[in-house]
């Protein structure tokens, strides 16, 4: 890579066209997950909020025990925590599917 490439700046049709390309690869990419003991197949890049969305599993259930889904998707509202491989409390809309990724709610 020369200097001029390190420091080449892309047009926006370059970069849509550079990230069109790169969705399309990961789209055949198929990522093994288990939700609630349900095995399921996402593509490469989805994540374990849209997977549960998927599933039709909640994400949590409320103190009264309405179920729960991901709300503003952005991490901030609490409402899509899931425990990921043992760990609690992890928020599904900040996290990307992994293969072999066990996801319980609540």
């Amino acid at each position: 890579m020369t200097k001029s490439d390190y420091h080449r700046c892309y047009t926006r049709d370059e970069s849509a066209g550079m990230a069109a390309k790169l969705e399309e690869t990961l789209a055949h990419v198929q990522v093994s997950l288990t939700v609630n003991g349900k095995e399921m197949q996402v593509a490469a890049g989805t994540s374990v909020a849209a997977a549960m969305m998927m599933a039709s599993e909640p994400c949590r259930f409320s103190v009264e025990g309405e179920a729960r889904a991901s709300l503003c998707g952005m991490g901030i509202c609490m409402e899509c925590r899931v425990t990921v491989n043992g760990v609690p409390h992890r928020r599904s809309c900040q996290l990307i599917c992994a293969a072999g990724m066990e996801v319980v709610s609540g």
